[in-house]
C-alpha cells in the first residue's frame, strides 16, 4: 500500500534570468531562485490542510540536491526587448486549516508586481471562496472582494509571490519563475 505524498510545509521563491538561449535564461532563473540543482515537477493548485509556510532559506536547508521538487510555478519568458513580464503565485488559506486552501499561477505582460500580485491573489482567494460557499461578484475589484472575503472570517490569510523584470534591450531571453515549493 502507498501512503499519500502530502505537504507538510511549503516555502514561496522567485527568479530572474537572462542569457541568448531560452533554455539558458530559464536556468538562470531557477538558480536566482535557489532551485537550479532540483528535479521539478509542476503541480495543480491546492494548498494542503495544515500545512505551514516556512522562510525560503530554512526549506533550501531541507533539500537534497537532485531530489524531486513538487512546486506550483508561474513562468513566463520573452526576447522582445524592454518588454515587461511579471510570473505570480497567489495563495489563500482558509480559517479552518483542517481544510485545504489554493495557490495560483498567474503569468503576463505588461504588469507590474504589485498588478500581478494581487491579481494572483485574487485568483486564489476566488477560488477557495467557491469551495467555502461564500457569495460574491467575480466582477468587483480585488481590493472589494479582499475586505468580503476578511469579513466573512472564512478566508484568512492571502499573500503573494511575484517576480518582474524588464527583458533585455539587446533581445537576450528573459525568464521570470515565482514559486510554491512542497517539503514532506
Amino acid at each position: 500500500m502507498v501512503s499519500a505524498l502530502v505537504p507538510k510545509e511549503v516555502f514561496f521563491t522567485k527568479g530572474v534570468g537572462q542569457h541568448r538561449d531560452y533554455l539558458s535564461s530559464f536556468e538562470a532563473a531557477l538558480r536566482d531562485a535557489g532551485i537550479a540543482p532540483y528535479n521539478i515537477v509542476s503541480v495543480s493548485s491546492i494548498f494542503p490542510p495544515g500545512c505551514k509556510i516556512i522562510p525560503r532559506e530554512k526549506g533550501l536547508k531541507k533539500l537534497k540536491k537532485g531530489q524531486i521538487l513538487f512546486c506550483v510555478m508561474a513562468r513566463i519568458a520573452s526576447d522582445e526587448p524592454n518588454r515587461l513580464i511579471a510570473a505570480s503565485v497567489g495563495c489563500a488559506l482558509p480559517k479552518d486549516r483542517k481544510k485545504y486552501g489554493y495557490l495560483s499561477e498567474h503569468h503576463a505582460f505588461g504588469q507590474t508586481d504589485e498588478k500581478a500580485g494581487e491579481y494572483a491573489e485574487d485568483l486564489a482567494a476566488s477560488m477557495l471562496a467557491t469551495t467555502l460557499g461564500l457569495p460574491f461578484s467575480t466582477e468587483q475589484a480585488w481590493n472589494e472582494k479582499e475586505k468580503y472575503f476578511k469579513m466573512s472570517k472564512e478566508i484568512v490569510k492571502t499573500t503573494n509571490m511575484t517576480q518582474s523584470a524588464v527583458c533585455d534591450k539587446g533581445g537576450k531571453w528573459t525568464t521570470v519563475i515565482a514559486t510554491a515549493v512542497f517539503i514532506f
